[in-house]
């Protein structure tokens, strides 16, 4: 079960036994200010079979201040993080992140262009590695993620 709080969070409920941690193979973190996308990102996840019944844990932000606040270094296998957000965009939250955990690995997405030239020269330190345009579907974005956490 998820719910939306009011906060910029979108959690899950019941994660906390043993038997479930051990369900997981990897842990990632969405940032995107769209509601609806975190839902449907979040779920369609989650509820992805990878590989022997191993799963995704995501937890999923609405805000990235809030995101950037619980950030711990060395927690998750993965960062997907929309460009386009308000009060600090996926590149400035990206910047202040590595900050705290260099070796995370960070997949941005966007429905728009990205110009990887303007980029470099804004922000030297951001590599635009992994790139997910939205729409996109769940089938295709699982096997993007898994395929950078390979």
């Amino acid at each position: 079960m998820t719910k939306e709080s009011e906060n910029g969070r979108v959690y899950s409920f019941g994660v906390a036994s043993k038997e479930d941690k051990e369900r997981y193979w990897k842990r990632i973190l969405i940032v995107d200010d769209d509601p609806d996308i975190l839902k449907t990102f979040k779920f369609g996840i989650e509820n992805a079979t990878i590989t022997s019944n191993k799963r995704i844990a995501v937890d999923a932000y609405n805000a990235p201040k809030i995101a950037l606040l619980d950030f711990q270094p060395n927690f998750y296998d993965l960062l997907l993080i929309d460009i386009k957000m308000p009060s600090i965009n996926g590149f400035q939250l990206s910047e202040r992140i590595l900050d705290i955990d260099i070796n995370v690995k960070i997949c941005f997405m966007s429905s728009g262009e990205i110009n990887r030239d303007a980029l470099r020269e804004i922000h030297p330190s951001i590599s635009l590695g992994c790139f997910v345009k939205k729409p996109v579907t769940i089938d295709y974005l699982v096997r993007k993620i898994i395929k950078e956490l390979d």
